[in-house]
């Protein structure tokens, strides 16, 4: 009798601890789920705020063509991109491609001088930091969730459940990366 009360016993908290489990990576996918959406709704933001930035440069820079259009086609592909890995490679592009923007800007001292063009820039400047936080948490639930999804024992009901590891989002920026050249002549 006490040896069935005792597998009994080990068969409830076996249960127990699979559904806790269980519901922890339901509750961690949903955040992920839930992070995305955040990082979608800033990107959507940046997205509505470029045209009106390129129309601004269109009025000074009018024969840089190139550069507007490099812009115009990567907002595009951003804007189409599906998917974490997708996304990333669209937006690092689309990020090179308003460097290129703000560089043209830099040549003309009416634009740079004109109130709506530094509104936007303000504007995208806010944007830009408010994805940096969307990102900052969408990763962190990532973490989370991949850090539970390989950790022993919970690896086990996420492999037989069919959690999948979710990708991190980051931005590429070269010249962020690049170590400093340090000369002392």
């Amino acid at each position: 009798m006490t040896t069935t009360l005792i597998i009994l016993a080990l068969a409830v908290l076996l249960a127990v601890y699979i559904i806790s489990i269980y519901n922890r990576l339901i509750k961690l996918r949903t955040t992920v789920s839930e992070a995305w959406s955040g990082i979608d709704v800033q990107l959507k933001k940046r997205y509505d705020l470029i045209p009106n930035l390129l129309e601004t440069v269109k009025g000074y820079a009018t024969h840089e063509r190139e550069t507007l259009d490099s812009v115009t086609q990567a907002r595009t592909a951003a804007q189409s991109a599906q998917g974490v890995a997708a996304q990333q490679a669209a937006e690092n592009n689309l990020n090179r491609s308003l460097m290129g923007l703000f560089a043209v800007a830099e040549r003309y001292p009416d634009l740079k001088s004109n109130t709506n063009f530094l509104q936007m820039q303000q504007d995208l400047a806010s944007i830009e930091q408010d994805i940096e936080r969307s990102r900052r948490y969408y990763n962190g639930s990532v973490r989370d969730q991949n850090i539970l999804i390989d950790s022993f024992a919970s690896n086990l009901v996420a492999n037989n459940f069919g959690f999948q590891k979710s990708a991190f989002f980051e931005l590429d920026n070269e010249t962020e990366r690049a170590v400093p050249k340090v000369n002392f002549k």
